[in-house]
Formats: structure tokens, sequence, C-alpha cells
């Protein structure tokens, strides 16, 4: 039982790093319901990047990459390059 409350508290560590919180905070409303629903397939907000049209949000799954709008439009395939 202890093992697993010691995983369950790692697991909670990792994903509410600070770096990942100040973008959190960062974020529309409409694109933190989307991020939470990438979450749960694997994959970190990463970065947020600034456009014409509004903050971008760009999440990462091993290699590969998800961007979701303004507006929470999510694009699982999007056209973009990520440096490593």
């Amino acid at each position: 039982m202890h093992a697993v409350l010691d995983r369950e508290v790692l697991l909670e560590r990792r994903q509410y790093s600070p770096e990942q919180s100040s973008l959190w905070d960062k974020l529309s409303l409409a694109q933190k319901f989307a991020t939470s629903s990438l979450t749960q397939f694997g994959y970190d907000l990463t970065f947020i990047r600034s456009s014409k049209s509004g903050n971008i949000a760009v999440l990462l799954c091993d290699s590969n990459a998800a961007t979701i709008s303004d507006d929470g439009e999510i694009d699982t395939a999007p056209n973009i390059t990520i440096r490593p």
C-alpha cells in the first residue's frame, strides 16, 4: 500500500512542474479543456507560441506533436518542426 502511495505522489509531482504550471496559466479556457483531454493520451504541454492569430499551445508525446489554437481546436498532425 505504501509503495502505491509513493508512486502516486511521484506521478502527481511529475504532472505539475512549476514550468507547466506557469504555461497552464497562459492558456485560454478552451485550450485548458483541450490540453486536459490530450494529457490523457500521454501528451505534455511543452511551450506556447505567440502568433498573429493568438497563442498556440504545443504539446508533445514522444516524438509526436499536437497544437491547440486559442479557441481550443486540436491539431494532432501540425505542420511544425520541433527543434531538439
